[in-house]
C-alpha cells in the first residue's frame, strides 16, 4: 500500500473555484495555479498566530480529559451545566449554521442583521476568522480528498501508519500548517462585504468573549471567585474543546468511517457517521453533504437528526431567512442511483454562493 506524503493524484483537472488545481508536491504546497488566476494559498501564519494555536488546541483538551475525574468526583453543578450548554448551542449553530451552511454554501438567503449574527456567533467557536474559515472550507470542496484539499486524512497514504498520520493531520495537525488558503481566490464575496470585514477583525475580541464570559456570568450568579472559576473550567474550557473536537472529528472521522449512500465527485470519501449527529447538530451528515454541498439540509433520509436544518427552518418560518435550498428528493434519488451504479457524479461544487443578503 501507499505510504505517499500525499493522497492519489486527482482523475481530472477540473477546478470548481479556479480555472485548475494546484497540487501539493512532495516538496509542500505549490501556491500557484498552473493556469488559475489566482494562487492557491497567500501568506503565512505568524509565531503568535502559531502559539495561540498551540494554547487553544492544548489547554481545552487538557481541561477536557480533566472533566472525566472531576465530575466523578465532585459532579457538575446546574449553572456551570446551564452556561456550557447555552454557550455550546450558539457556537455550534454558529459555525454550522452560519460559517458552513449560510456563508461557505449559500444554502440560504437572511436579512442583514441576521447575517452579521450570524458571523458573530460563529466566531465565538473560537475555530477560526469568518473569512479564513470559509477559504479554507471551499478549497476543502474544490479538492476533496485529492491534492489541494487542506485536511485530508488521506493525504499520506492508505497504509495503518499513513492513515493514522492522515487523521492526526485531518483532526489538528493542518491547523498548524503556516500556508493560508488565499481569501481573494476562495472568499472574494465575504471580503466585499464590509459588514463581515469588520467582524473578522473583530476576531480577536469576540474569543476573548467568549472564554470570559462563562466565568463573568458564573462569578457574578454565586457572588464568588469559586463559582467564576468553575464556570470558567466548565462553560469555558470544556465547551471549547467538545466543540472543536467535534467539528474537527467531521474533518477527519468523516472521510474514513461511515456510510457512503450518495455520490460524491470522484475521490471524494466523505462519510455520514451517525454517532456525531446529536453533537455537531447534523453536520455529520458528510456524505450526504458532499453530495449536495449548498442543500440546506444535511440529514436528508428519515430519522437523520440536523439540527442545524431546523433552525435554518425556523428562521425561515420567522422570515429571517429566504431562498432555502431544501433537497429535491429527485436530485437525491438520482444521487443514491449513482452509487448502485458506482458511476460517481461529475458535477462540481459551486464556485461561490449566490448573493446571500438583501
Amino acid at each position: 500500500m501507499s505510504t505517499t506524503a500525499s493522497p492519489a493524484p486527482p482523475t481530472s483537472t477540473a477546478d470548481p473555484v479556479a480555472a485548475s488545481p494546484a497540487p501539493i508536491t512532495s516538496a509542500g504546497p505549490v501556491t500557484t495555479a498552473r493556469r488559475g488566476p489566482k494562487p492557491l494559498t497567500v501568506g503565512t501564519q505568524g509565531a503568535g498566530t502559531l502559539l495561540a494555536l498551540w494554547a487553544f488546541v492544548t489547554i481545552p483538551f487538557a481541561a477536557l480529559i480533566a472533566a472525566v475525574p472531576i465530575a466523578w468526583g465532585w459532579g457538575v453543578g446546574a449553572l456551570d451545566l446551564t452556561i456550557a450548554v447555552v454557550m455550546y448551542t450558539v457556537g455550534a449553530a454558529g459555525i454550522g449554521t452560519g460559517f458552513h451552511r449560510y456563508f461557505t454554501h449559500g444554502a440560504f438567503k437572511a436579512k442583514r442583521w441576521l447575517r452579521v449574527l450570524l458571523a458573530i456567533t460563529g466566531s465565538a467557536a473560537i475555530e477560526g476568522s469568518l473569512i479564513q474559515w470559509v477559504a479554507d472550507h471551499r478549497r476543502h470542496h474544490a479538492y476533496s480528498d485529492k491534492e489541494g484539499d487542506p485536511h485530508s486524512p488521506w493525504r499520506y497514504g492508505t497504509s495503518t501508519w499513513g492513515l493514522t498520520k492522515g487523521l492526526l493531520h485531518a483532526h489538528t495537525g493542518w491547523l498548524f500548517h503556516r500556508e493560508l488558503s488565499n481569501q481573494e481566490r476562495f472568499a472574494p464575496d465575504l471580503l466585499a462585504d464590509p459588514d463581515i470585514r469588520r467582524v473578522d477583525r473583530a476576531f480577536p475580541t469576540i474569543v476573548a468573549v467568549s472564554v470570559l464570559l462563562p466565568a463573568a456570568i458564573g462569578g457574578l450568579a454565586t457572588w464568588s471567585w469559586q463559582g467564576a472559576l468553575t464556570a470558567f473550567f466548565w462553560a469555558g474550557l470544556v465547551r471549547i474543546a467538545l466543540l472543536h473536537h467535534v467539528t474537527w472529528s467531521i474533518n477527519s472521522v468523516c472521510h474514513v468511517y461511515g456510510e457512503r449512500p450518495y455520490a460524491t465527485r470522484e475521490g471524494d470519501r466523505a462519510s455520514n457517521f451517525w454517532p456525531l449527529a446529536l453533537l455537531s447538530f447534523g453536520e455529520n451528515w458528510h456524505n450526504s453533504h458532499h453530495a449536495e454541498p449548498t442543500c440546506a439540509r444535511h440529514g436528508v433520509d428519515r430519522g437523520q437528526i440536523d439540527i442545524n436544518a431546523r433552525i435554518i427552518w425556523s428562521l425561515e418560518r420567522l422570515g429571517w431567512a429566504w431562498d432555502v435550498r431544501w433537497p429535491d428528493p429527485e436530485r437525491w434519488a438520482a444521487r443514491r442511483s449513482q452509487v448502485r451504479h458506482n458511476t460517481p457524479t461529475a458535477t462540481p461544487a459551486p464556485a461561490q454562493p449566490r448573493g446571500l443578503a438583501r
